[in-house]
């Protein structure tokens, strides 16, 4: 796997029953030997709504990443505004062009 691979910055959209927001991510992914699968996690940049949601107490969505869907797991929001994802599988942005070195919504270049 390569270094492009296990991370991923830019655009995705969290679906959950009753809506769908678009939202920029920061995500990572390790595989798992002992288990046999990826494990991956990252958090959202600030969003009111999912802020919102998440603070009242919304714990899952269906994260895509260019048309690839995969269940997430919601936690707490971070003190930035943004809220920790997370998940097993397959990460969903495998082979999509990741903006590694872009912004994204998360205030400044961190790459």
């Amino acid at each position: 796997m390569s270094t492009d691979e296990e991370e991923y910055r830019g655009p995705a959209s969290l679906r959950l029953a009753d809506a769908e927001i678009a939202v920029a991510v920061r995500l990572s992914a390790r595989f798992e030997p002992i288990e046999g699968r990826f494990r991956w996690a990252g958090r959202t940049g600030p969003d009111d709504d999912l802020l919102r949601r998440v603070s009242g107490g919304l714990r899952t969505a269906v994260l895509v990443v260019d048309s690839r869907e995969t269940p997430v797991k919601l936690s707490e929001p971070d003190p930035w505004g943004g809220v920790r994802l997370s998940g097993t599988g397959t990460p969903p942005w495998f082979g999509v062009h990741s903006d590694i070195g872009g912004d994204r919504g998360f205030g400044g270049d961190r790459a």
